[in-house]
């Protein structure tokens, strides 16, 4: 098993994050544990398709969603193609293999009047804590950055004259994103308050936490609930919630598809076209509220 020649590929050539990278290899290391055990199969490096369906069934078996058995599968599609690229397997056993059928999952995203309330109308204290997460709501809103986006944003990544933010998207690619003069305002705020704790003037990133420490991902999610449950009965509130808001927000008024894509970081347009549903849902109210013969049964 080449495992890691295929995680050093992984993040050297493909330029995939930590995260993903790690996910890859326990994927590989979870099926190479059932070959053991099932199979007393040591080497998955040139395995038979029945094997691997078998794999397939036996998460099936225990609940495992199919849309997570796909992404499994993914993990050991792309190592078996890494494998015919060094050519140590010709046939990939995944050659004729087809994902399994899930439906499409499309979250609700935030309203107009919920976003109006959580920006301009509930309250947020004045300390560093209020100062920070009402900015972190803002920037998602009004960018559509990821999560880990945000969390990884340095202080010398805006631009304050230039009113933008550089970050750092999925496979190391850079992408500029505009910011509102509202925004400014918001981040001369927090980073007059930021430089008073101390520890703050030996950290380059820009969202701290009160202690002086880089923000992490699991305080942005409770973050976005604390402030949206306040205003929502969504089911689900979260920072993707608000990336797939802004998304949203912007199609419902106009916007170019494209430039949608290129703000979002998605590196083809099926990726964002999923968004022009709520689009579409939102052209036929106001088609069926403005339309003379809307009001007919």
């Amino acid at each position: 098993m080449h495992l890691n020649q295929f995680t050093d590929y992984l993040a050297l050539e493909k330029k995939y994050s930590v995260h993903t990278v790690q996910a890859y290899g326990t994927d590989l290391i979870e099926f190479r544990d059932f070959c053991e055990s099932e199979y007393s199969i040591g080497d998955i490096d040139d395995v038979a398709y029945t094997i691997i369906r078998s794999w397939i069934v036996s998460m099936s078996d225990i609940g495992i969603s199919n849309r997570t058995i796909n992404r499994k599968v993914a993990s050991l599609k792309a190592y078996y193609k890494f494998l015919q690229k060094i050519d140590i397997l010709q046939v990939s056993p995944l050659l004729k293999h087809k994902a399994l059928k899930t439906p499409k999952k499309l979250e609700t995203p935030f309203s107009e009047n919920e976003m109006q309330q959580v920006l301009n109308e509930i309250p947020y204290s004045k300390d560093f804590d209020g100062l920070r997460d009402q900015l972190i709501i803002h920037i998602l809103y009004i960018s559509g950055i990821r999560r880990a986006e945000l969390v990884n944003i340095k202080v010398k990544d805006i631009d304050l004259g230039e009113k933008t933010v550089k970050v750092l998207g999925k496979r190391n690619k850079e992408r500029i994103i505009p910011l509102l003069p509202e925004t400014i305002r918001f981040i001369d705020d927090y980073l007059a308050e930021r430089n008073t704790i101390a520890e703050a003037k030996n950290t380059d990133y820009l969202f701290l936490t009160n202690k002086g420490n880089k923000i992490y991902e699991t305080l942005v999610y409770r973050i976005i609930n604390k402030y949206f449950r306040k205003v929502s009965a969504k089911v689900k509130k979260s920072p993707h919630v608000l990336r797939h808001t802004f998304a949203t927000h912007l199609l419902n008024k106009g916007a170019d598809l494209n430039s949608v894509k290129e703000l979002l970081g998605h590196a083809s347009l099926a990726s964002t076209q999923v968004y022009t549903h709520n689009s579409i849902a939102e052209l036929k109210r106001i088609h069926a509220s403005s339309h003379p013969r809307g009001k007919n049964k």
